[in-house]
């Protein structure tokens, strides 16, 4: 089903999209799974990061978000963890800036009391035509926040983090096959989903769980702020289901994954959630 042709100046803001994402979990019952957890998540503002804040609080986790400068989303995402009794820190500032991915890290022990799960899910994209448009100063700052926030904010937390503490990073089904108009975006994803693996074997003599999910088209904020109007209105239409997924259907999964209920066999995984595609091998 096609959606109305809308753009927006990036990174964005959910209020403005049509049809707005579902990303409040609304209907989502918590069972305790992450009771008195602590949690980082790195763009945690809206889109996916939204819903995973706000299934971690139903599930009985504290949160703090960390994002740039998307004030009005970021205090939606507050008042949905704060529903659930849940604490909600809210943490802006450039997560490109080595400086910021260690003061994140502090301010959540700070504010939380410590730190137990980290969600890294940050992510900036720019579409262009051509591989010669891709200029030095882009292809770095892409690197910048998609790949090397990850490493900063993890290297920073993982004196916080001991046994039993787990780890998510999201991917992209771009980093499992390419996109001739995301190269540097995919080049990204396809290093987290390399990072993770090499991390999974780092980390589990401490007891510590990292895994990665690899979505397909989901609609968030980033769409309609990075791809044209002609884009948009069939954005997600050529995967199998014929639509892109709502963050609300992503959020179970980061839950799974952060939940040794659930996952405590299970590091240096990835899930694919491509809504019907397939990937070889």
């Amino acid at each position: 089903m096609s959606r109305p042709r809308q753009e927006q100046d990036p990174p964005g803001h959910t209020a403005e999209m049509r049809p707005e994402p579902r990303d409040s979990m609304e209907g989502y019952e918590g069972r305790g799974l992450l009771k008195d957890r602590r949690a980082l998540i790195t763009g945690g503002d809206s889109g996916i990061g939204r819903a995973v804040a706000v299934a971690f609080a139903k599930e009985g986790a504290d949160v703090a978000i960390a994002y740039l400068e998307e004030h009005e989303d970021a205090e939606r995402t507050a008042e949905l963890v704060e529903a659930e009794r849940r604490q909600c820190a809210l943490l802006p500032g450039d997560l490109g800036s080595a400086e910021h991915c260690a003061e994140v890290v502090d301010q959540t022990v700070r504010t939380l009391g410590g730190l137990d799960l980290l969600v890294n899910n940050l992510a900036m994209q720019r579409p262009l035509e051509r591989p010669e448009e891709i200029t030095d100063e882009q292809w770095t700052r892409t690197f910048e926040v998609n790949m090397h926030s990850y490493f900063r904010v993890t290297a920073a937390a993982l004196s916080h983090l001991s046994d039993g503490d787990a780890i998510v990073n999201t991917s992209s089904v771009n980093g499992l096959r390419g996109n001739k108009h995301l190269i540097d975006y995919s080049a990204t994803k396809g290093a987290i989903i390399a990072w993770t693996y090499s991390m999974a074997q780092a980390l589990a003599p401490r007891g510590i769980r990292i895994n990665c999910v690899a979505p397909g088209p989901v609609w968030t904020p980033l769409i309609p702020s990075t791809y044209s109007a002609d884009h948009v209105e069939t954005f997600g239409e050529s995967q199998p289901l014929g639509r892109p997924a709502e963050p609300d259907e992503l959020a179970p999964s980061y839950v799974f994954l952060a939940a040794n209920r659930l996952s405590s066999y299970y590091t240096g995984e990835v899930i694919a959630a491509l809504g019907g595609e397939t990937m070889p091998g």
